[in-house]
C-alpha cells in the first residue's frame, strides 16, 4: 500500500495509542503529512454529525487527497459504565429511546442502546463509515477514501484492508 509521499492523508482512527506510526510505516505516508481525528470506535454515525464535519474541513483547508478509516480487530469501546451511571435517569432513557424510534433520520440505530454501543462489528462499522465519507455530497470525487482494520496480537502489528460495500449500481 503506497501513497504519494508528497500528499496529505487523513486518518479517522480509534482511541487507541500507538496506531500513527503503524499506519505510517504501512502507507509510506510521512509523519508532516499525516492527519489524524480520533473517536471512540473510528464509525461516523451520521453524515452530517461532528466527525464528518472534521472530516469536510480537513480535505478543504489541509488539502487532502486520501482519507482512511481505520478500526482496531475485536476492539469494542466499553460503554458499561457508562450504561450504568445513565441507568439513575430512567424517565430520559425511555424519552431518548422514543425518539430513537420516532424520529428517524436524527438519530441513528434503531434504540438508543445501539446508538451508544455502536456496530459489533468493526469491519462492518468501517465500511460503512468508508461509504458515508465516500458518497458525502460535500467531499470531492478526486480523494480517495479506504478502509483498514489494525490487529495488534502478541506484541506483533498487521493491518488488512476493507473492501468497499458493494452498491446495487457496482453489482452485475
Amino acid at each position: 500500500m503506497s501513497v504519494d509521499k508528497n500528499k496529505k492523508v487523513l486518518f479517522l482512527t480509534d482511541m487507541e495509542n500507538g496506531l500513527e506510526p503503524i499506519l505510517q510505516e504501512v502507507t509510506h505516508t510521512p509523519a508532516e503529512n499525516m492527519l489524524t481525528i480520533q473517536s471512540y470506535g473510528a464509525d461516523i454515525s451520521h453524515p452530517y454529525g461532528e466527525i464528518m464535519r472534521s472530516v469536510i474541513i480537513a480535505i478543504y483547508q489541509e488539502d487532502v487527497e486520501e482519507v482512511f478509516v481505520v478500526g482496531t480487530k475485536d476492539k469494542r469501546t466499553s460503554t458499561g459504565h457508562v450504561r450504568t451511571q445513565l441507568e439513575t435517569m430512567k424517565d430520559k432513557l425511555q424519552t431518548l429511546d422514543y425518539l430513537f424510534q420516532n424520529c428517524r433520520p436524527e438519530f441513528s440505530g434503531g434504540t438508543f442502546d445501539k446508538w451508544l454501543n455502536g456496530n459489533e462489528n468493526s469491519s462492518d462499522a468501517i465500511e460503512k463509515s468508508v461509504d458515508i465519507i465516500r458518497h458525502h455530497p460535500l467531499v470531492p470525487s478526486y480523494v480517495k477514501v479506504r478502509g483498514l482494520i489494525v490487529n495488534q496480537k502478541d506484541g506483533q502489528s498487521s493491518i488488512e484492508e476493507v473492501p468497499a460495500i458493494k452498491t446495487a449500481s457496482s453489482v452485475t
